[in-house]
Parts: structure tokens; C-alpha cells; sequence
């Protein structure tokens, strides 16, 4: 793609990112996309095929914007429980200015079949994007999240974001204050619980846990 035809698209991108922020997925219409952008209709479906590829653009970019903030709010955090807190919490930031078209988004994203459901392969580039955030968060941490769960926590720790940003789709509290207290309360308990996972017994159990969430994941 030459300099100019990644202006055009870098253009385009960011007019629909905007116009997501500002009147919501639904009433966005690649028309009104083109018009904004000054172009032709016929060259922005050139460069996205279809609102559902800027959606996956909106999807790279937020975990772009995520990463770096959470690196700033990491910085000369060592423990497991700040560092994920700060992770989580660097998440909603990014993801505030979309709140109010949040259940657009779900609706659309929530269809097994959508090319921009989180878990769709459409979707493999921002996934693991996140993933290494929730990586670089673990790995970071001293001391150590236990041995045994190290390959297996950034995923399920993105899993639960998930959990997490779909709750904060539907919270209609000021500034989404109640996800922010969810995150702030679930995130110890989650840590105390890895805390458990050095014990025989329990060791034992999570095992079992870990090879039932490798199993369905296959």
C-alpha cells in the first residue's frame, strides 16, 4: 500500500472510529463514513469491506491505546494484585468514551457467527493483543504467580475481562463506578485464591481445572 493509500486509510479508520464515539455503531453507515471522510462511497468499501472490519480496526486500536496505558500505569508496580488491578482498570479508560454505544456493539459482537465476536478467528489480532497485556501483567509481578498456572493465567485472566467489560456495558452507575468497584474487590480474591493454588490439595483440584479449560479450548 503506497504512503498516500495509508492516509486514505488511516482517514477512513479514524472519521468511523469518531463517528462510533460520537452517534453509535448503528447509525454509522459506511455512506456516512465516506461523505465525513471526503471521499467516494466505492473507496471506503476499498479499504474496509464492511462497518464490521472498522469494528475490528476499533478492536486493535483500543488494545494499542490499552497496552500503552497500562505499561505507564504499571511502571514500579510489583506486586500481582496492583499490577492487575492497574491493568483492568487502564482497560475501562480506553474503553469509556464507547460506553454509551456499548450494547450496540454486544448486540452485534454476541452472535456466534459474527466476524467481530471476540472469540472469532476475524478477531485473532486483537485477542492476542489483550492476551499480551494480561502476560506482560503476570510476568511482571514479584513474587511469581504460581509455576503451574503461568502458561494458562493470561487467558483466563482475559476471560474474566470479558466477564468484566460485559458488565460494564451495562452499568448505568456515574462513571461506571460499580464495574470499577467489581474490579477493585474480585481482583484480591482471584489473587488470595492463586495464593491457595501451592497447596497439595488444592493443587490437586486446580489440575482438574486447568485440564477441563485446556480441553474445551482445543
Amino acid at each position: 500500500m503506497t504512503g498516500k493509500s495509508e492516509q486514505t486509510r488511516l482517514l477512513v479508520a479514524g472519521v468511523a472510529l469518531r463517528m462510533f464515539r460520537e452517534i453509535g455503531f448503528e447509525k454509522t453507515t459506511m455512506r456516512a463514513i465516506a461523505a465525513e471522510a471526503g471521499i467516494s462511497v466505492g473507496n471506503a468499501y476499498y479499504y474496509f469491506a464492511s462497518k464490521d472490519d472498522l469494528v475490528q480496526e476499533l478492536y486493535v486500536q483500543v488494545q494499542e491505546e490499552h497496552a500503552a496505558r497500562a505499561a505507564e500505569s504499571l511502571a514500579g508496580v510489583k506486586d500481582l494484585s496492583g499490577r492487575l488491578k492497574a491493568t483492568l482498570h487502564a482497560g475501562l479508560d480506553v474503553m469509556a468514551p464507547y460506553h454509551r454505544f456499548g450494547a450496540d456493539f454486544i448486540s452485534t459482537a454476541i452472535r456466534p457467527t459474527s466476524p467481530v465476536n471476540p472469540f472469532a478467528g476475524e478477531s485473532t489480532a486483537a485477542r492476542e493483543a489483550s492476551l499480551a497485556i494480561f502476560r506482560n501483567a503476570v510476568e511482571g509481578a514479584s513474587p511469581s504467580a504460581p509455576k503451574k498456572l503461568r502458561g494458562d493465567l493470561p487467558e483466563l485472566l482475559w476471560l474474566g475481562y470479558m466477564g468484566i467489560a460485559l458488565f460494564w456495558v451495562y452499568d448505568t452507575s456515574e462513571g461506571q463506578r460499580r464495574t470499577r468497584r467489581l474490579v477493585d474487590g474480585a481482583v484480591p480474591l482471584v489473587v488470595r485464591g492463586l495464593s491457595l493454588a501451592r497447596l497439595p490439595g488444592v493443587s490437586k483440584v486446580l489440575d482438574d481445572v486447568l485440564n477441563l479449560s485446556r480441553s474445551v479450548r482445543d
